[in-house]
């Protein structure tokens, strides 16, 4: 689609070739310099071929027929052949017109005439024809190649704007998967805690859960305060990694749940993306656990081996003795997108991921991924 600023410019390109007409056919029938093929013709007849060719050329961009028969007539009754010349170009410049070769060819029959019957002519034969074959064919290639270098630029365009609407939508699925990921943990949390606040009769029990609430309150501000930084900069370090899957851990026995964790992951060890999935699989796996089973015995993973880190939350039920004390599960605040986020990380890191239940009748979230990330 062309911008306001091309409208313009062709509308004046186009003015240009109609002035351009006008002045080589008008002035030389005012002046007697003209000619017909079939003797003298009207000036009336003159002017009206010029004056309609020049108007033609105000359409040649939406079909080139005009242009081509007016230039034609207009080279039959006044003997000027520039207007063909221009016609020619801008059938091929301006549109894809099949075999434009043999109208080509034709419009060199029509220039030969022209000029080997002018009276300014030399009336060379091999000259005319020369003049002729070069003056229409020459125009016509040219064209060709302007047409396919104006495809080639607007293909380029399309395709910049598409990659950028490709990297804008992947930068919003990146926001969407921090967004997720922080507000539903730390509301999980928050409405978990408040809930056994509710339930619970102690005073020193209830100050510990609203302190807990709290807590993940202000962890859940500055995580959002740290992602509209790197928002704002387009750079910076992602919030957490694996350092912080231990703080995850300790957060969820805090709440209840029967966690042990297994963690060999030095910081330093694994790339900023990679440790970041780490720790948002543990989170959601975490998360997960709450609400649907918080009853269950959970077995935290995150080690390396080899070039691959592993990660894993697999949750198993309990069997305790019956009249044990259980955990209250946390409401469902409805979404769907935590698995379908964490896949996400885990294909962007180039790693595998794997989730689903286990034969003990729990869930396994679980992950492999590379040390070093391969770039294309």
């Amino acid at each position: 689609m062309l911008n306001k600023w091309d409208a313009h410019r062709d509308w004046l390109v186009d003015v240009a070739l109609a002035a351009a007409v006008i002045a080589f056919t008008i002035p030389t029938t005012l002046t007697g310099y003209s000619f017909s093929l079939w003797g003298g013709a009207p000036d009336a007849i003159e002017i009206a071929a010029g004056v309609l060719t020049a108007a033609a050329m105000m359409v040649r961009r939406r079909t080139p027929w005009p242009a081509i028969v007016s230039s034609v007539v207009c080279a039959c009754v006044t003997g000027q052949v520039v207007p063909m010349i221009l016609a020619v170009f801008s059938m091929t410049a301006e549109h894809r017109v099949r075999r434009w070769q043999y109208i080509a060819l034709a419009l060199t029959v029509f220039y030969f005439a022209v000029d080997y019957r002018s009276p300014h002519s030399d009336h060379s034969v091999y000259l005319n024809i020369v003049r002729a074959v070069t003056l229409i064919y020459l125009p016509a290639v040219v064209g060709t190649w302007v047409n396919a270098y104006r495809r080639l630029i607007r293909e380029l365009r399309l395709g910049v704007r598409e990659r950028e609407e490709i990297a804008a939508s992947e930068e919003r699925r990146k926001i969407a998967r921090e967004m997720h990921d922080t507000v539903t943990h730390a509301v999980t949390a928050m409405v978990l805690n408040a809930g056994m606040a509710r339930d619970a009769t102690e005073p020193d029990e209830i100050r510990s859960l609203t302190a807990t609430i709290e807590d993940k309150g202000v962890q859940a501000l500055g995580e959002l305060r740290h992602l509209l930084t790197v928002l704002r900069r387009d750079e910076g370090d992602l919030a957490e990694g694996t350092d912080a899957i231990a703080r995850l851990v300790g957060e969820a026995k805090a709440s209840g749940l029967k966690v042990d964790l297994r963690l060999h992951a030095p910081p330093g060890a694994l790339p900023r993306q990679v440790s970041h999935a780490c720790y948002r699989l543990v989170q959601e796996g975490l998360n997960n656990v709450r609400k649907h089973a918080p009853d269950s015995v959970v077995k935290v993973t995150c080690e390396v081996t080899g070039d691959e880190v592993d990660v894993s939350v697999v949750d198993t039920p309990d069997r305790a003795a019956p009249g044990a004390k259980t955990v209250k599960p946390a409401p469902s605040l409805g979404g769907g997108y935590g698995l379908a986020g964490i896949r996400e990380r885990v294909f962007l890191a180039q790693g595998r991921f794997s989730s689903g239940p286990t034969p003990e009748g729990g869930f396994a979230l679980a992950a492999r991924l590379p040390l070093r990330i391969p770039h294309d």
